[in-house]
């Protein structure tokens, strides 16, 4: 099957950081890419790259492969820049004194682990003007979709992202990644409908046929096995606790669906008191401690 090519990709976000932040990460760019260590810029830098949308960010999104993480670990860490694991199940730091690094594995939910298929067919782009490879729009939209929490939304970056490439969408891979998910891409694509009502025909018939013929399907099915699941935490960390705490709903997070575990989950759910109540205490290379500011804990993915 083939496709349109993409229009070329804009040079991203030199002018929205800071000149000492950008130095740090074109260092780090450039260790990685002289390592031969696979890796691809997602978040704001890769949105401004498909849409145009220029904003302001706190950090750097690096796409990696969880079996390169000790690699690369060695490699920042040379460099005088402190590594940690932050989130086992999904996400590790890098950080030049405030200024950081994600690199990002999986998703906060445990649902979308980084895999080979992301690093085929990318584009590459100028980052900050190092030319990097920058994750698909596949995958931007896979990573962002479950995002939905009370302080962060990414349903705008969806629709932003389908208004600026629903043609070149290798839409059968995205319907299959999203896989047991797929009311997640229906929802995205119906708002995407309402609040574009002029862009519809860019999402293709037989995706929305598909999809809607599945939740026709549902109408007269006998009750789903896994009735007493809340799979919002699958959306929400914290907006759905209350469900399985009080209520008695299983954790959509402990689920087959999911790769997390107890304690990630409890981890998960520790740094949002941490959030609300003050910093929390990370330990540095050397094993001391020292407070990070709550404005550094990143939902999801």
């Amino acid at each position: 099957m083939s496709f349109p090519p993409f229009p070329a990709l804009a040079p991203s976000l030199e002018e929205e950081v800071d000149p000492r932040v950008a130095d740090f990460y074109r260092q780090a760019l450039h260790a990685l890419s002289d390592a031969g260590i696979p890796f691809l810029v997602g978040g704001a830098f890769a949105l401004a790259c498909y849409t145009g949308i220029r904003r302001s960010t706190k950090d750097l999104d690096l796409f990696i492969l969880r079996e390169d993480f000790e690699r690369i670990a060695q490699q920042m860490r040379q460099h005088g820049w402190r590594v940690e694991l932050t989130y086992p199940h999904w996400l590790a730091k890098v950080y030049d004194g405030e200024a950081f690094i994600d690199l990002i594995f999986s998703s906060g939910n445990g649902v979308t682990p980084v895999d080979e298929r992301w690093f085929s067919g990318n584009c590459r782009a100028d980052i900050l003007g190092v030319s990097a490879r920058v994750a698909n729009v596949e995958d931007s939209l896979l990573s962002k979709a479950f995002i939905m929490e009370r302080e962060r939304y990414d349903g705008g970056d969806i629709a932003h992202l389908l208004l600026a490439r629903a043609e070149q969408l290798d839409w059968a891979s995205l319907l299959e990644r999203f896989g047991a998910h797929w009311r997640v891409l229906l929802a995205h694509l119906t708002l995407f409908g309402y609040i574009y009502p002029g862009e519809r025909h860019r999402i293709p018939g037989w995706v929305i046929a598909r999809l809607v013929d599945r939740l026709a399907g549902e109408v007269d099915a006998p009750a789903a096995s896994n009735a007493n699941v809340c799979a919002g935490t699958l959306l929400s960390r914290e907006q759905y606790l209350h469900d399985v705490k009080q209520l008695g709903y299983v954790d959509g997070r402990l689920t087959p669906a999911s790769s997390m575990t107890d304690r990630d989950v409890a981890q998960w759910t520790q740094d949002i008191a941490d959030r609300v109540c003050g910093p929390a205490t990370v330990p540095t290379n050397q094993g001391d401690a020292q407070p990070e500011p709550a404005s550094k804990e990143k939902p999801q993915g």
